[in-house]
């Protein structure tokens, strides 16, 4: 059965008391779930969908008698989800996987600089199987993209997992939505996330020029959400200020 995409008025919350709340009304599902994150660019999507598996791990160990718990991290490029470092196997059937809508990007040199962002040009036919799969408790072949490239660079094998939580521009696009049991907008002020990529950008997660970034933050990221973002926020389930 499909996840319905229809929701109630959403629930507003700050950043720590929705990180609480959606871990708890998520396991209160007490079935395989999936926690679907979107936000604009540098709204903070990542480093939630980070923080709330860590959270729904640490419950789901300590409601099964205090055992330890594995997170599988499928992210970004600056993650290796085949580390050590990113999974960490203690209870095999329980487990918490990470996805990130960025691996289901074009190829940059294929795709004009106008149409990258658009829903249209990412797969999301394969985000909503590949969602359908793991939250039907079977395997999943996902895509890995690169920021160093701007492209696909091959494909990893994800396992059946307990909950998955997808984060990215178009999380809650209607194809991945159908699959999604709880939906999450991330919102911040536009200078708060601007100051974010800038800072994203000098630590070296997306090797862009700054002045190049700024280009494609104003004329290719902002407007390109902004077509979708009412119909987002209007099919989540809470909306999250991350100011």
């Amino acid at each position: 059965m499909l996840a319905s995409m229809a929701a109630p008025k959403p629930r507003v919350l700050g950043l720590e008391e929705a990180i609480h709340a959606i871990a708890v009304e998520t396991l209160a599902l007490e079935r395989r779930a999936v926690v679907g994150i979107t936000g604009a660019v540098a709204a903070g999507k990542s480093t939630f969908a980070q923080r709330l598996a860590q959270r729904l791990a640490q419950r789901v160990g300590g409601e099964m008698g205090g055992h330890a718990r594995t997170v599988d991290i499928a992210m970004d490029a600056a993650i290796d989800a085949t580390s050590d470092a990113a999974c960490t196997p203690v209870l095999p059937s329980r487990r918490v996987v990470v996805l990130s809508t960025d691996h289901y990007l074009p190829d940059y040199d294929r795709t004009p600089e106008h149409l990258r962002d658009l829903p249209e040009s990412s797969d999301l036919i394969r985000l909503a199987h590949d969602l359908s799969e793991l939250r039907a408790g079977r395997a999943a072949r996902v895509p890995q993209w690169s920021f160093e490239t701007h492209a696909r660079t091959g494909e990893i094998d994800v396992e059946p997992a307990d909950l998955v939580v997808v984060e990215g521009l178009h999380a809650l696009h209607e194809r991945p939505r159908a699959h999604v049991d709880v939906a999450v907008f991330l919102e911040a002020p536009r200078e708060v996330r601007w100051e974010r990529a800038v800072e994203r950008e000098r630590a070296g997660d997306r090797p862009w020029p700054i002045e190049y970034l700024a280009h494609f933050f104003e004329h290719v990221a902002e407007p390109t959400y902004q077509r979708s973002a009412a119909q987002y926020r209007d099919s989540a389930h809470w909306v999250v200020r991350n100011a």
